[in-house]
């Protein structure tokens, strides 16, 4: 049956589980160990509807042959396993040996997708990957993964470019925008809380600590919404998340 046709005939979904991660090109924090086949599996536990991807791989020669477990496959594709039928690729560094960038993983069909590249002055290359999805008893859903840069002239410049994209989306259409903003000073959410519903934020008046994920202090990571209200949220900071990434990542439920 055609994805499209199928989607329209399935019940109407009112509520997505969402996860947003920064996967540190699947190595521990400071590279000491390389774990994507421990985070695939920590990853699939969350039995989550989409996974926000940030600083994955697309490939990397030098990595594939230092490390026996590698995968042969990118690594949004390894996370995604069987249990993400749907996934798409923002490439938003590229090096002579490899690529990384954002990913969204999806338990429902990615109509089309796009990269914007947010990169100022060549510096830090940032993308927003763009998703529409098609999702059952809504005629679209968008999903934008997002990676800004660590420079705070940077990330308003971005920031604005983010506005820009979101100006061009249906204005009744659910938008779930995640990933890591790098904003510690909450800057940008000042901004971005003017158009926005930011989920930690809404349920918990001010946004979560997500770093370091051994002890989370700064507020970088976020989940926020526009025509959707926040659910349930947490910050995934114990143990094994602790161990897997320098981010701990966020989960929280979108009432659609």
């Amino acid at each position: 049956m055609d994805p499209t046709l199928a989607t329209a005939q399935a019940a109407a979904v009112r509520r997505l589980n969402v996860l947003t991660l920064n996967a540190h090109k699947g190595f521990t924090a400071l590279n000491r160990r390389f774990i994507l086949p421990e985070l695939r599996e920590a990853v699939r536990a969350t039995q989550a509807d989409l996974v926000f991807l940030q600083e994955v791989h697309g490939s990397h020669h030098h990595h594939a042959v230092r490390h026996p477990g590698w995968p042969q496959t990118p690594q949004y594709e390894f996370l995604a396993d069987s249990m993400w039928p749907q996934f798409a690729y923002g490439r938003n560094a590229v090096y002579p040996h490899g690529d990384h960038g954002n990913a969204l993983l999806s338990k429902f069909p990615i109509a089309d997708y796009r990269n914007l590249d947010v990169s100022i002055d060549g510096n830090e290359e940032r993308g927003l990957l763009h998703c529409r999805l098609d999702v059952p008893g809504h005629e679209q859903v968008h999903a934008v993964c997002v990676h800004l840069g660590l420079r705070e002239s940077h990330r308003q410049r971005q920031v604005a470019l983010l506005l820009e994209l979101l100006e061009s989306l249906p204005e009744h259409a659910p938008v779930i925008v995640a990933g890591d903003f790098n904003d510690w000073r909450l800057k940008a959410d000042e901004v971005l809380g003017e158009h926005l519903v930011e989920a930690f934020g809404e349920r918990f008046g001010t946004p979560a600590r997500s770093f370091p994920a051994r002890l989370p202090l700064l507020r970088l990571d976020r989940i926020y919404l526009r025509n959707a209200q926040p659910g349930a949220a947490q910050v995934l900071s114990k143990y094994p998340w602790s161990h897997l990434s320098d981010h701990a990542p966020l989960a929280a439920e979108v009432n659609l």
